[in-house]
């Protein structure tokens, strides 16, 4: 049974930092891309980070380089999205994400989650101003 759980989201106050955690089972997780997506109210999911099976590529949305960073614990299999510098407009229910494929890192850069196999239930991040 595949099971994605997302973890440490909240409420934080504009340039605070939060860590996003995705315990992930019933997968090969080390042999898995994984990646972070994001959906706001009203719009349409986006592609948050990305990262190749064994941690080595990295990929990001412009609106996040430089304030997140992902990465991936392949001992523990975990996932986690280490946010700072933290804006409103980054408030959305996040969902972990894997991709269970020998060729998941040719669609990592792209940041789009059709090519992912599983997916959790999310976690709600809310920035205030």
């Amino acid at each position: 049974q595949v099971q994605l759980v997302e973890s440490g989201g909240g409420s934080v106050q504009a340039g605070g930092s939060l860590t996003l955690s995705c315990a992930a089972s019933g997968i090969p997780y080390s042999r898995s891309c994984m990646g972070w997506f994001r959906q706001a109210p009203g719009k349409e999911r986006e592609g948050v980070a990305t990262i190749s099976s064994g941690g080595g590529s990295t990929y990001y949305a412009d609106s996040v380089k430089g304030r997140f960073t992902i990465s991936k614990d392949n001992a523990k299999n975990t996932l986690y999205l280490q946010m700072d510098s933290l804006k409103p407009e980054d408030t959305a229910m996040y969902y972990c994400a894997a991709a269970v494929s020998p060729y998941c890192y040719i669609y990592l850069s792209s940041l789009t989650g059709q090519h992912f196999n599983y997916w959790g239930q999310g976690t709600q991040v809310t920035v205030s101003s």
